[in-house]
């Protein structure tokens, strides 16, 4: 008896199906894509500004229940970056995909030359927002880091203010006699202390009382010590 044409059809391409069915699926783009943005996210997450990610992924990817995202050793989850895809299990794969990681945020820069030795004034930052990884590290983005600062070397005007061209102000000096202040609910204790070494606003600075007593505190910005509560 002769098979029909539709009968043999089905015989051919029984195990075709058969091995299509056994055969792994491969690994969904958009599975990956979720897994390298939720990594990208995780390593920018204590960075300042907000992270704006963009993932190129290839069209198919190896099988893989259990994937795992990682930056090459020495990397920066910032700019253009390969971030690593691995799989692990019987069928061990791994590959390379390609992100851009953009990190929004605010920044500032001077708005008009300073000079060597100038101390900064509201009126020499001027504000920025832009790409916070296509800039230094150092660049500042916190306004409090500009108090009480002077200029180590001279910045030029539009350009972005780095913490090492800054240093703070010297507003106590070695063996000068200071106030030192204690603050409570309700209460302001002061007495007269003689400074052990200099200190810049808001560093810690230690000082001796006329009874011998050393203590601790912070120099504030008119060259007083505040002493932690």
């Amino acid at each position: 008896m002769m098979e029909t044409p539709r009968a043999l059809r089905r015989l051919l391409l029984l195990p075709l199906i058969s091995a299509l069915a056994a055969a792994p699926a491969a690994a969904a783009p958009a599975d990956a894509r979720a897994v390298v943005e939720r990594f990208l996210q995780a390593q920018t997450a204590g960075l300042a500004g907000k992270a704006r990610i963009e993932v190129n992924m290839p069209a198919t990817l190896p099988a893989c229940e259990s994937l795992q995202a990682f930056l090459p050793r020495g990397a920066a989850p910032t700019g253009r970056v390969s971030v690593g895809l691995r799989c692990a299990g019987d069928r061990p794969w791994m590959r390379y995909v390609q992100a851009r990681v953009a990190i929004e945020g605010r920044y500032f820069v001077a708005a008009r030359a300073i000079e060597a030795g100038q101390a900064l004034g509201a009126g020499d930052l001027a504000e920025r927002t832009g790409d916070l990884g296509a800039l230094p590290r150092s660049v500042v983005t916190d306004a409090a880091e500009l108090k009480g600062v002077v200029a180590v070397n001279r910045i030029a005007a539009g350009a972005p203010v780095r913490r090492e061209l800054l240093r703070g102000v010297v507003v106590i000096q070695q063996g000068q006699t200071v106030q030192v202040v204690a603050q409570g609910p309700g209460f302001t204790v002061s007495t007269e202390a003689r400074a052990m070494t200099r200190a810049e606003a808001g560093a810690t600075v230690q000082a001796k009382t006329r009874d011998g007593r050393l203590v601790s505190g912070v120099a504030d910005e008119g060259g007083q010590i505040l002493l932690s509560q």
